[in-house]
């Protein structure tokens, strides 16, 4: 069985002024696994998206309206770093919808990726980053709300904080968030999530995952999630822009492989999720995205007990 990959045709459709933000890496992502025979009509799923209701669980109610009516101010989209357009709010419904949808498939297959996702600066009432809703956070409730999921472990690897996701879960004793982040990099002001791991600029490999291993079984024994979301941010690599750590592909690969693999070795359900990464080549950063979906497919092939293939009713 193929890891299930949910992908939407919005998550390719080009924004309007864009200012910076690799829309490109979207479509040659989808692209490249299909040539891997990693996408495939078996394992590729659309989602559909997000209603109004779900975004409500996690955002301000007026924030939410703000971004679906168009009708946000400047400051407001300023803080997002795009403007205010139909195709952004159209594409920021899919991308949450479409972590909802990995989260139930994997609940059910043990491992699922969105191939977007991980707006981990949208707080509860503004988006920030490029992050209008922050999907991890609406999934968390959304699968609370329909009893299908109440203990949940957020894995944050992106190179910046999850702020956002920090906010809206702040004295929530059900949902865990842990950030491993660079710790002089955007947000300037930290949000204080359960644990918080400020890594010191120039970091590489072995350093960087000496300390995910130190914190990644505790975390899944003390914790003991009914599910993890895991943020495969990319941009920890020496080479993006707006990162400032010195991961390597082999570091990244290594990295994924041991998150989904303690997850799968412990019967976890996984829900990945895209997360940053930053560079002018398309190809480039689509090329180091597919180091998860490579190290996913590895994992589910050898790791994964078919005993336990409705995780959910496993546990």
């Amino acid at each position: 069985m193929a890891v299930p990959i949910v992908h939407h045709p919005a998550y390719t459709v080009p924004l309007p002024h864009r200012r910076g933000f690799p829309m490109g890496k979207y479509g040659r992502l989808i692209q490249l696994l299909r040539d891997r025979g990693l996408a495939t009509v078996q394992s590729l799923h659309e989602p559909d998206p997000a209603p109004r209701w779900w975004l409500e669980l996690a955002h301000d109610s007026e924030y939410v309206d703000a971004i679906l009516s168009q009708t946000a101010d400047e400051a407001v989209m300023r803080r997002i770093g795009l403007p205010i357009s139909q195709q952004l709010a159209d594409r920021a419904r899919a991308s949450v919808g479409g972590t909802v949808l990995a989260a139930r498939l994997a609940l059910q297959r043990g491992i699922a990726i969105n191939s977007a996702g991980g707006s981990h600066h949208a707080g509860i009432a503004h988006g920030a980053g490029y992050c209008v809703f922050n999907d991890v956070a609406v999934a968390a409730r959304v699968l609370q709300a329909m009893g299908l999921a109440m203990a949940m472990l957020v894995i944050d690897l992106d190179v910046h904080q999850g702020d956002g996701t920090a906010e809206i879960f702040r004295g929530d004793g059900a949902v865990f968030t842990f950030s491993m982040h660079c710790q002089d990099n955007f947000p300037v002001r930290k949000q204080p999530g359960d644990r918080d791991i400020g890594l010191r600029s120039g970091l590489g490999d072995e350093d960087y995952l000496a300390i995910l291993r130190e914190h990644l079984a505790d975390l899944l024994q003390t914790t003991d999630p009914d599910l993890v979301f895991y943020n495969a941010g990319v941009d920890p690599h020496q080479a993006d822009r707006l990162g400032k750590l010195a991961l390597t592909d082999d570091g990244l690969a290594r990295r994924d492989g041991m998150v989904i693999g303690a997850c799968l070795e412990s019967g976890l359900p996984i829900a990945c999720v895209m997360g940053g990464g930053y560079d002018r080549d398309a190809m480039l950063l689509a090329e180091r995205h597919a180091l998860l979906y490579g190290a996913a497919d590895h994992c589910y092939r050898n790791l994964r007990d078919p005993a336990r293939a409705v995780f959910h009713t496993a546990r």
